[in-house]
């Protein structure tokens, strides 16, 4: 056990947390109050940040697979990257990925994560069948959407908050090849994409990057990705050498004029109005996973990304009136990624409704804050909501409105003895 400063991946804010790094669930110990289980640190703001924080990155072995149903049993710190690296060759691959595979079953089940399929097939948790978890008596309890299905729906998306993740059973998924079909649609403005991406929702995979600084007829252009498993090729995995930012660059090199550059030449990069490619699924699904330290691009101080979802029927104004805030403001985002999301689960505090989301990385300034609660108002204006994973500063009056399950969650934690024993810094500023 020891002590150090540590952060979520935005490096905003910074704890000085004692770490404890058990090799067996049996070592963990539940005596000390308000601790979080932490995997990756992949998480971008506080929900994994608090004064006595459980690594579970040693616990991350694969214990059972089932070759006929494509379920597999494994540790709550089992990487979403060590999957891939067994199971690809085998012809399998995860049913839903978020952007990264830099993160823990734990964590994605804590998180409830969702990728460019949600609008197809759901998201992280739609997939798993059952997890076991310890809670805060120190009993092993296993729970499922028939078995203790009041304590699934609260882990499900609950951000660690119910008990700490042993283990997992998730459906995988066959593929033939590690080949995508990507098909890349140029849309001049908003309303184009939000038109193609309804036209293209029998498309498995989808996602757009957004411009967000263009202005006036040109608002809220963009790059549409669409994506389908090949038949054909190989399963090899890709090879080839990462690079790393080696140190935290000038924050002065982050301003209006190089993310306008940077935007305007990403989107006209793209010359045809429709075009077509076959990738790897590495660059497809963790495009940034090939960058090691990339959230070093953003300086010392680091990032907040912001993540909201507005329902459907909103969605083209409500999108619209944010985009224009933004640029605006002229704090752009080389970052900005929109998706189509489907149905909401039962999952208390998943983020998903039917609607659009979009994610975006703004470096850290004094007057940040001040836009992000302009946007809040915005997004609940519209009866949208934030997501937890990506958040560091929502308030909690904000967090209640947007989350209306948020009571029961809370009796849940109490029935199962979660409210003394895991709380993190976000648990605390959002009231749970």
């Amino acid at each position: 056990m020891s002590n150090q400063l540590i952060s979520g991946w935005g490096r905003y804010p910074v704890v000085d947390a004692e770490i404890a790094v058990p090799a067996r669930f049996e070592n963990i110990d539940l005596t000390a109050l308000n601790s979080i289980a932490r995997g990756m640190g992949r998480s971008y703001g506080d929900s994994a940040l608090a004064t006595q924080i459980i690594s579970t990155q040693q616990l991350d072995n694969l214990i059972a697979f089932n070759g006929q149903s494509g379920e597999l049993r494994c540790a709550g710190g089992t990487t979403l990257e060590e999957i891939l690296k067994v199971f690809v060759p085998r012809g399998w691959f995860l049913s839903v990925t978020p952007g990264t595979k830099f993160v823990s079953v734990g964590g994605a089940i804590a998180s409830d994560v969702h990728g460019k399929n949600h609008h197809k097939i759901g998201s992280f948790c739609d997939h798993v069948t059952s997890i076991e978890l310890l809670i805060g008596s120190g009993e092993m309890v296993s729970c499922s959407p028939q078995q203790n299905s009041d304590l699934f729906r609260a882990t499900c998306g609950g951000m660690g908050l119910t008990g700490i993740i042993v283990s997992a059973t998730i459906k995988l998924l066959p593929i033939q090849s590690t080949t995508i079909r990507q098909q890349t649609l140029k849309a001049a403005n908003l309303k184009e994409v939000f038109q193609l991406f309804e036209a293209n929702r029998s498309a498995t995979y989808s996602v757009a990057w957004i411009d967000c600084l263009a202005s006036g007829n040109a608002l809220g252009r963009s790059l549409l990705y669409l994506g389908e498993h090949d038949e054909s090729g190989t399963l090899d995995m890709q090879s080839g050498h990462s690079k790393s930012i080696p140190f935290d660059m000038p924050t002065t090199l982050l301003n209006r004029f190089t993310i306008q550059a940077f935007n305007t030449l990403y989107y006209h990069k793209v010359c045809e109005t429709v075009s077509q490619q076959q990738v790897h699924y590495e660059p497809y699904f963790y495009p940034l996973d090939s960058i090691h330290h990339w959230n070093r691009l953003y300086g010392r101080r680091g990032f907040l990304q912001y993540q909201f979802v507005l329902p459907k029927t909103a969605g083209l104004e409500g999108m619209t009136k944010i985009l224009q805030r933004i640029s605006a403001s002229k704090k752009g985002s080389f970052l900005a990624v929109l998706k189509e999301l489907g149905a909401q689960n039962k999952n208390l505090l998943s983020f998903p409704i039917e609607g659009y989301t979009l994610a975006l990385d703004f470096k850290w300034e004094p007057d940040l804050l001040q836009l992000l609660n302009e946007l809040d108002q915005i997004v609940l204006e519209y009866g949208g909501r934030i997501y937890l994973t990506k958040d560091a500063r929502m308030s909690e009056a904000t967090f209640k409105q947007s989350y209306p399950s948020w009571e029961q969650f809370m009796e849940i934690r109490h029935k199962y003895g979660a409210t003394e024993h895991f709380n993190s810094l976000q648990s605390e500023r959002l009231g749970l």
